[in-house]
């Protein structure tokens, strides 16, 4: 492009003439210098040897992208509805009763940490699809051996969906009930473990569908890391309850789920509080 410049131009002239497009050009540079920093910002970084992690895989990646903090403390119910947010478009009615019960396994009146929901009998839960058992072993780290049902499941395509997410759900606990004597398996724990299959399904594939890539799963689980670099975008559909109950129910369907004769669910209210039972 050739800009025609009359000769007899002065200084001041060429100075009006450049003017607006030195702007431009200078809007441009700022809106790619802001992207870079929003990019860095969220890099994934693996926690380092004093930051906390708890049992929860998408709290997890949201803390390792710094959407949490990255320390993995003082969280509160709005720090994690506005990670939920920007990281997996998320609207506040998904999180909103976990992040509330998460406040009631710290001695913190106002936050937790990611390590406080560990706390058996709140958000975390036996028969996980990547955790131990609370009476068998670590119920906060990612279990290899556990994990391997979910990532077998579905053989002969690249896919996950409700129904797949429902039968690795029911043969979960069936091992922990072959293994775990102390087993809780009441309405609470199923429908939690539902609504997290369904998370995982809706973050990492179509929400409206619930179909998730294979690959995106098991990097999500393995390295709590979303899968930026393979190809995973933050979902431009909002995750509410008109998407997510849907997969619930259908994943509750294929789950062919039974509770356990006698139980019924409990939490606590404090770390070092008694179990009160409902």
């Amino acid at each position: 492009m050739m800009l025609d410049i009359p000769k007899q131009s002065s200084p001041s002239n060429l100075k009006m003439m450049f003017k607006p497009l030195l702007l431009s050009f200078g809007i441009v540079a700022q809106a790619l210098a802001y992207s870079v920093r929003r990019e860095d910002q969220h890099a994934w970084i693996a926690p380092g040897p004093n930051d906390l992690r708890g049992p929860c895989p998408g709290l997890n990646t949201l803390a390792n992208h710094g959407y949490l903090p990255r320390d993995g403390r003082g969280l509160n119910v709005s720090i994690i509805l506005e990670a939920g947010f920007n990281g997996y478009h998320m609207q506040p009615e998904i999180l909103m009763l976990a992040a509330k019960a998460s406040l009631l396994t710290s001695d913190d009146p106002v936050s937790f940490t990611l390590d406080d929901i560990k706390l058996h009998g709140h958000i975390e839960h036996d028969a996980s699809v990547s955790r131990a058992d609370f009476a068998l072993g670590d119920n906060a780290r990612f279990n290899e051996t556990i994990f391997t049902t979910l990532a077998n499941s579905n053989p002969g395509v690249d896919f996950y969906n409700t129904t797949s997410a429902g039968q690795v759900q029911q043969m979960r606990l069936a091992d922990s009930q072959a293994t775990n004597p102390n087993l809780t398996n009441t309405d609470k724990e199923f429908f939690i473990r539902s609504a997290e299959s369904a998370f995982y399904l809706s973050v990492m594939g179509d929400p409206l569908t619930g179909v998730a890539p294979k690959e995106f799963v098991q990097i999500f689980f393995r390295e709590e890391r979303l899968p930026i670099a393979e190809g995973w975008k933050r979902s431009e559909t909002p995750l509410n309850g008109s998407t997510v109950g849907p997969l619930i129910r259908e994943i509750a369907q294929h789950s062919n789920w039974t509770p356990t004769e006698g139980q019924c669910h409990w939490l606590r209210l404090g770390p070092n509080d008694p179990i009160v039972d409902f």
